[in-house]
């Protein structure tokens, strides 16, 4: 599975970005595609996820609310819909790809490059 994240660049504080994930190569044991975000000298954290196939949806309490996760099954793309953007939300977003849903890191065997959004005050 390969994966290529898009869309990031720089906002104003309350304004609205959208990051895409193009998934190739993608099989039936790759069943959950999840974003990550990681800021300067911290932890990858989890932001959200989508089961490929059913709809499911997951998300961190963060973002619960103000970001959106979806999928694009003919286009094999997942998006990552974020409005109402904070400072707080600065990041290097990375998508993930994974055999089954969890909210670490360590569970996401596929990973995309980052791409940065940067929210200004």
């Amino acid at each position: 599975v390969q994966l290529q994240a898009s869309g990031g660049g720089t906002v104003q504080a309350g304004g609205s970005l959208g990051l895409s994930c193009a998934v190739s190569g993608l099989t039936f044991s790759t069943i959950v595609m999840a974003w990550f975000r990681q800021a300067p000298g911290k932890e990858r954290d989890f932001v959200a996820a989508t089961t490929w196939s059913g709809g499911r949806t997951w998300y961190a309490g963060s973002v619960k609310g103000r970001f959106t996760i979806s999928r694009d099954n003919a286009k094999n793309t997942v998006y990552l819909q974020m409005n109402s953007l904070k400072p707080e939300d600065t990041a290097v977003y990375y998508c993930a790809a994974s055999t089954r849903y969890g909210n670490t890191s360590s569970m996401y065997a596929q990973w995309g490059q980052g791409t940065l959004v940067t929210v200004s005050s």
